[in-house]
């Protein structure tokens, strides 16, 4: 009996470590509290829901004096936001920089436990154009923090919008936007290594299927079960959209050689609600998506490209805030209604995951749901018994279409694109064109030519005469 509870007590012990580590060993979620409402709760009423959810960490657009001090003493970290009409001053005048943060900063820290400051938010798409002010602006702001003696304790960084990688895929091939790379990326990335920083990302994978949904199947943009897609520069494969596109910023850091900076997720989500047009808005794919992507960080935060990457993830948003502009969606990326009810269940902590240990998903269950084909059910072109055909990209598609169906195309689509890696074969000429009309005509290939298989949303159409870009031969079966 003694030999059979030793044993007992060993696998016990090895069974509940194992465990702690699954659910410990990951990243830390955290929430955007943006306010564009006229109906919210309180401050006050605001940290104790956090509190209530087991949150302990948030992000705020300004630095409203009720919330700071609503957080004074909560035990919840906070980033701050300089917003961008500040940027210009705050570039110019080391002096305003030092006052912002005297007023908004060391008035409040330590009670108030503020550990990041954005200085702007998605800066390069701002109609303003106030790019050149950014990082001279993040530079007097922690010269401020220096004098304050508080740049030990609180970063600085701005979030981007995936909108500056000019490059997105494959993630292998990530690269930033050319034209910002000398003047803004550079020695903002300098700064973020210098001073110990971060870079912050604002990543949505709803939009790329909103607006892709034709070539981007929904199990892959929700953390549901799918085949995955290859990435054919590095050979590894994704299983869902937010590690591909992370990755992406992950390999544009590489490319500069700035592969010691890590990335912080500043915003992130999905809506429960919206226009007739905005495909995949609604309350169950926003439970899955939130739901899949806090238990992944909570357990397991790296990407197939930085594995051990812990994550800090904010997803957007506290609550559904009614009067921010534009289509519905906006108004309903909320976890909460603005009576604080949960808008969906999903579990935001170690603890709740827990709860939902060797159980059904309440985020990912259900019927898996159909991957959207590259075809129409009917129309295009039949294969054809007197000649050749080729499939070929047309030249006035939208590009963002046009990528988003040359990803499908070389991923889920199954298309051999090792042609037109860098170096290879067919990778000159160097173009959206002559790279997705290689991988149309691929698919098309591996497709035996079948009527619709050369559609890819529109983006596509069949000619009779052999493609020419540069010397690449385009094949005619497989």
């Amino acid at each position: 009996m003694m030999q059979i509870q030793h044993h007992f007590t060993l696998f016990t012990i090895l069974f509940l470590c194992l465990t702690l580590l699954t659910f410990t060993d990951g990243g830390s979620i955290g929430v955007n509290y943006g306010r564009i409402a006229n109906n919210l709760p309180s401050a006050t009423k605001v940290v104790n829901l956090l509190k209530s959810q087991g949150l302990n960490r948030v992000k705020v657009y300004d630095t409203d004096p009720a919330v700071l001090r609503a957080l004074s003493g909560s035990g919840i970290k906070v980033t701050v936001d300089l917003p961008n009409q500040q940027l210009f001053a705050a570039a110019r005048a080391p002096s305003f920089a030092l006052q912002w943060v005297e007023r908004n900063v060391a008035a409040y820290h330590p009670h108030t436990q503020i550990e990041a400051i954005a200085v702007g938010n998605e800066v390069f798409v701002d109609p303003r154009n106030t790019t050149k002010f950014l990082v001279p602006a993040m530079r007097n702001i922690h010269q401020a923090l220096v004098k304050h003696n508080l740049h030990h304790d609180i970063k600085v960084s701005s979030p981007i919008a995936l909108s500056a990688l000019g490059n997105s895929y494959p993630s292998s091939s990530g690269s930033f936007r050319p034209e910002l790379v000398q003047s803004v990326f550079k020695p903002m990335l300098e700064f973020l290594r210098e001073t110990g920083s971060y870079l912050m990302v604002n990543v949505y994978p709803f939009f790329a299927y909103e607006s892709n949904a034709d070539v981007i199947p929904l199990d892959y943009a929700l953390f549901r079960q799918n085949p995955g897609v290859a990435d054919p520069g590095n050979g590894l494969r994704y299983f869902n959209l937010f590690d591909a596109q992370i990755d992406a910023v992950f390999a544009a850091l590489s490319a500069l050689k700035f592969n010691d900076v890590n990335i912080v997720v500043s915003e992130t989500g999905w809506p429960s609600k919206g226009d007739e047009n905005e495909l995949g808005a609604s309350a169950e794919n926003a439970a899955a998506y939130n739901g899949g992507l806090v238990r992944k960080i909570l357990t397991n935060s790296g990407t197939p490209m930085r594995p051990k990457a812990d994550l800090t993830v904010y997803l957007f948003a506290l609550f559904n805030e009614n009067q921010k502009p534009g289509p519905t969606s906006e108004r309903n990326f909320g976890l909460f209604y603005p009576d604080q009810k949960k808008v969906y269940d999903i579990p935001l902590t170690v603890e709740g995951l827990k709860s939902y240990h060797d159980k059904p998903s309440p985020v990912g269950g259900g019927e898996k749901q159909p991957v959207p084909s590259p075809a129409p059910v009917s129309g295009g072109v039949s294969k054809s018994t007197t000649g050749n055909n080729w499939c070929v990209a047309n030249p006035d598609a939208e590009k963002v279409k046009l990528q988003a169906a040359l990803d499908f195309a070389c991923g889920e689509g199954g298309a051999d694109c090792r042609p037109i890696q860098p170096g290879a074969t067919c990778y000159d000429p160097n173009s959206l064109v002559a790279h997705a009309s290689f991988a149309f005509n691929s698919y098309y290939q591996k497709k035996a030519r079948a009527g619709g298989s050369c559609y890819f949303g529109g983006t596509s159409y069949v000619v009779t005469q052999e493609p020419k870009y540069g010397s690449c031969e385009f094949p005619t079966g497989y």
